[in-house]
This record gives C-alpha cells, sequence and structure tokens, in this order.
C-alpha cells in the first residue's frame, strides 16, 4: 500500500466518526430515539442496513475463502441467506413488528418472565462476544495483508472507532452509517471486478482454467443436505437474531417490516454472485494458496491490479462492512443491558437520560472485550471454523424458540428454555467432548442438523405435550400520549437522517471519482463514482420535494 492508500482510509475513518457524532444529540434525547431511533424509520434504510450488517468483511474471508477453494460453493451457501430472508419477509418479520416490542429481549419479559428474560439475555451477550469478535477478525486480516500492520493492532484501531461512533449516536447513527457503508463497499467491489477479469484474461480464459468442478455449487464437505440444513438455520438467524429483530420492529407497521426483509432478499439474490468473483478469479491467476492463506485471497487480487489510492478505497469498504455488522450487534446489546438488566433488575427508576449514558459505558466495555477474543480467533483453527461451529452450536438454541413462540400459544418458560438447554448441551458435547473421548467427530452437515433440528424437535414434542393448553400471548401495548409525541419528533428525525445520508454518499460519490481521475485504469472509478453523485443528488431533491 502506498501513502495515499492510508490517506484514503484516514479521510473515510473520519467520514464515518463524523457522521456517528452528527447524532451524538438528535439521536440521544431520550431511550426511544437511541435505542429505535424512534420507531419509523424508513425501510429501505433498515433494510440497507440489515442487508450490510449480514453481508460483512467476514463474507470476504470467509466465503472469499471458500470461493478461492471451492468456486460456487460460496454462492450455494449465500443462496440460502436470500432464500431465509425471503422465509423471513414472508412469514416472520411483521410478527416481530405486531408484538409492540422494542428488542426481542422485551418480548421474551412480557411474554415468557424476568427470569427466562435474564436467562435469554445472559446467553444472548455471550453469543454476541463471539459474533462481534468473528467480524473484527477479517478485517484485521484484510488491513494485515493489504500493509502489514499487525492483526492485533488493525482490531483496535478498528474496533475502536466503531465503538466510539457507535456509543456516541445510538441507533440512528448506526443505520446511517450503514448505507454509507454499503455505498462504499459496492463501488470497492464494482471497481475491482473488470480489472481482475482482464488480468484473469478475460472469462473464457477464467472458465477454462478454473479447476474441476469449480463452478458446482455443492461438494462433499457442502452437500445439498448441508444447504438444506443451513437454509433452515439461516431463516432461524435472519429471523430471530435479536440485533435483526430491532430493523423489523423499528419501521412504523408490519408492512414495512416486511419490507425490510424482502429488500435483505432481493439484495442477496444478485450480490453474492457479483461480489465472489475476486477470489475466484484469484484461484486462476495464483493457485498457490494453501489453508488459511486462502482467508486473504479477496485482498491479495485487490491489490494486484489496483491503482494507488483504490486500494485504500477497497479496504475501506471492507473495513465497512465490518463496521456495519459489528455496529449493529453492539447497538442491541447497550439497548439490552440498559433496559432488561440495568433498570429492571438494579434502577428501576433510573431515567432516560441515565440509561443512555449506561447504554454508551456498555458499549465501550462490551466493544473492548470483542476486541480481546478477536484476537485470539487464530488459535481455535481460523475464522472459517469459528464462525460455521458458532452458527450450528449456538443459532439454533437460542433463536428458534423466539421464532416458534411468535407462532404458537403452547410454549412455556419452561419448555423454550428447556429446549435451548438441551440443545446447546448436546451442541457442544458432540462439537468437544465426542471426539476426544468418544472418537466420533460430525461432518458440518450432521453438525447443522443437530444445531437446529434438536431444538425444533424438543419444541414439537411440547407442542403434543401441551396441545390442550393455551397460554397467553404477547399483547400488544397501547400508545401513550407521550409515545405519540416521540412518534411526532421521529419524522423530523427521519428527515434530518436522510439528509446526511444524501451529503455523505455525494461526498463519498464525489472523492471515488477524484481518485479515478488521478489514478491509472481509473475509468471505472470515475464512472462509479459519478454514479454515486447523481445518487446522493436524487435523494436530496427527494427530501427537499417532500417538504
Amino acid at each position: 500500500m502506498n501513502n495515499i492508500d492510508y490517506v484514503v482510509m484516514a479521510v473515510f475513518a473520519l467520514l464515518i466518526l463524523c457522521i456517528g457524532m452528527v447524532f451524538t444529540y438528535s439521536g440521544s434525547k431520550n431511550t426511544s430515539t437511541f435505542f429505535e431511533a424512534g420507531g419509523q424509520t424508513p425501510w429501505w434504510i433498515n433494510g440497507l442496513s440489515l442487508f450490510i450488517s449480514y453481508f460483512s468483511a467476514g463474507t470476504f474471508v470467509v466465503w472469499g475463502s471458500i470461493a478461492y477453494q471451492e468456486g460456487f460453493v460460496a454462492n450455494g451457501i449465500q443462496l440460502t441467506m436470500m432464500l431465509g430472508g425471503l422465509m423471513t419477509a414472508i412469514f416472520i418479520a411483521h410478527r416481530w413488528k405486531k408484538t409492540g416490542a422494542l428488542t426481542a429481549a422485551e418480548y421474551i419479559g412480557v411474554r415468557f418472565g424476568v427470569k427466562t428474560q435474564q436467562f435469554y439475555t445472559t446467553l444472548t451477550l455471550l453469543y454476541s462476544l463471539f459474533s462481534v469478535a468473528a467480524v473484527l477478525y477479517p478485517v484485521g486480516k484484510m488491513v494485515n495483508v493489504a500493509s502489514g500492520i499487525s492483526i492485533e493492532a488493525s482490531v483496535l484501531i478498528i474496533g475502536g472507532i466503531i465503538i466510539l461512533y457507535t456509543a456516541a449516536g445510538g441507533l440512528w447513527a448506526v443505520l446511517v452509517t450503514d448505507v454509507v457503508q454499503f455505498v462504499v463497499l459496492s463501488a470497492a467491489v464494482l471497481i475491482v471486478i473488470p480489472l481482475a477479469l482482464k488480468d484473469a484474461g478475460g472469462i473464457q480464459t477464467f472458465a477454462s482454467n478454473a479447476p474441476d468442478h469449480f463452478f458446482d455449487f455443492f461438494n462433499s464437505e457442502y452437500s445439498i443436505g448441508f444447504f438444506f440444513a443451513f437454509l433452515l438455520y439461516q431463516t432461524i438467524y435472519i429471523g430471530g437474531n435479536w440485533p435483526y429483530v430491532q430493523r423489523y420492529t423499528s419501521v412504523s407497521n408490519e408492512k414495512n417490516a416486511r419490507k425490510v426483509a424482502f429488500l435483505f432478499t432481493g439484495l442477496y439474490l444478485i450480490c453474492p454472485f457479483i461480489w465472489m468473483l475476486p477470489p475466484m478469479l484469484y484461484r486462476v491467476i495464483n493457485p498457490n494458496l494453501q489453508g488459511i492463506e486462502a482467508e486473504g485471497a479477496y485482498m491479495m487480487m485487490a491489490q494486484k491490479v489496483l491503482p494507488a489510492g483504490l486500494v485504500g478505497l477497497v479496504l475501506s469498504g471492507m473495513i465497512s462492512a465490518t463496521a456495519s455488522k459489528a455496529n449493529t450487534t453492539l447497538n442491541l446489546v447497550a439497548v439490552v443491558f440498559a433496559n432488561d438488566v440495568y433498570k429492571k433488575i438494579f434502577f428501576p427508576k433510573a431515567s432516560d437520560k441515565t440509561l443512555v449514558w449506561v447504554a454508551r459505558v456498555f458499549t465501550v466495555l462490551f466493544g473492548l472485550l470483542t476486541m480481546v477474543i478477536a484476537i485470539l480467533i487464530p488459535k481455535v483453527g481460523g475464522i472459517v471454523e469459528m464462525v460455521l461451529s458458532t452458527a450450528a452450536i449456538a443459532g439454533g438454541s437460542l433463536f428458534a424458540p423466539l421464532i416458534w413462540s411468535l407462532f404458537s400459544k403452547k410454549q412455556t418458560a419452561k419448555s423454550i428454555v428447556f429446549a435451548s438447554i438441551v440443545s446447546l448441551v448436546v451442541s457442544i458435547w458432540m462439537k468437544i467432548g465426542a471426539p476426544f473421548i468418544m472418537g466420533i467427530r460430525l461432518d458440518r452437515f450432521l453438525e447443522t442438523c443437530l444445531g437446529v433440528g434438536l431444538p425444533l424437535a424438543i419444541l414439537a414434542l411440547f407442542e403434543l405435550i401441551n396441545r390442550k393448553q393455551h397460554y397467553a400471548a404477547f399483547s400488544k401495548k397501547e400508545e401513550s400520549i407521550h409515545e405519540y409525541n416521540e412518534r411526532q419528533d421521529s419524522v423530523k428525525q427521519n428527515i434530518f437522517g436522510i439528509k446526511v445520508i444524501a451529503f455523505s454518499i455525494t461526498l463519498v460519490g464525489f472523492g471515488i471519482a477524484l481518485l479515478g481521475i488521478g489514478a491509472d485504469d481509473g475509468l471505472v472509478a470515475v464512472i462509479v463514482g459519478a454514479g454515486i453523485m447523481l445518487g446522493g443528488g436524487a435523494i436530496w431533491k427527494s427530501i427537499l420535494s417532500a417538504q
């Protein structure tokens, strides 16, 4: 990397930090604005935020590594995310909004009681430690490959910036930075692809020189059975993961909650086929990467074909994706801790102002701990192993009972907790204990089937046991005058937030076009930058027209 690449990264980091700080006051007037952005955010903002939060830099390291080694298998895996999003849009998203709950934790507390809420809050906070660490490590890996800066230092610097603006601005800071980061990431990928294709000799040369079965969607490790098991997991994860639930509950109505998931689905139908091309092309250019070296394939491809300045842009895009997923989870855990632990257990009379500051402090402390875990990831077998194993062990156990309860009045606190505990214990035993004590090691398919299928089987059993019972379901709260006034204020905040988005992406487009003008082979960057500027201008014009 050249000095200009570092300058580009520094300018982008400063832009994101400034956006977050803009909402320090407007996004922190009360718990409603800090925790749910007033509950009236535009669905397209939440949809883009959901997508970019899911499509983290881990995608480029985890799935990019698989794309380099196995080709279209990476796209086959990501198709499960598109189908999972579709199932969520049709059956789940609107049900979360219908509850009237601010968070999944609030829903659990009202439906199943405080003790059950505390149980799931504790497990989800522990799970979130590893999920945030799993997105911080990949971007540290990217920076390490591109610049030589150690993974540890990269994680600490980037993690520190994410923690700072998330703690300052609340959910609005998260949503707006997510949209800007989506634009930067998309621009970076669109610039890399044509240059990478040219370097690989074109599509025909790439296709003819690719390894055998490189364009198959399945193989022995990632079989069609794994595909269907992972699809079930993705549906549960997209529909029930607490940070994503917040995207469905912070829009104005049930119809918009569905639109959030439909937008996610549409983007996941198209983007993976485009965004997985660079590591696949690099396999043809350099087929010699072994083991965890493949985790750096995406960045190696970018470094090979991009001129100075644009490498920094691509790396900024990868950092953007990581920031989006990390800030989403950090904001959610802060909400849960402040509302459902600090207030309900220790200080029931805590004011809104106090809760906002508690959330900020917890964001910082929780973020620091995730950075420590991220630095330790290489010691547990690498990022691919950690992501897939964590998903198989914890995803179904934590989220399946909650989604099931949205459809059923026959589940009780005891039934969902029992399902979670048994499935967690069995999955952890089969992952850690059984291979060493019994010599039994499950493959990806069976590991995922166990993690997702066991809690569902237990819940189905309780449906039969409780078939003559109909326990109370969650009832939506009536809106108070105070909440009505907050909702009216949120309309003004929406306009302000969209103006910040329009200004920021116009500025990003100008910067990209400027980098293209000053670079060799920069025509694509100029075109992409100009297109982004036009998009930003169109958004600004639409806001002025609406006013």
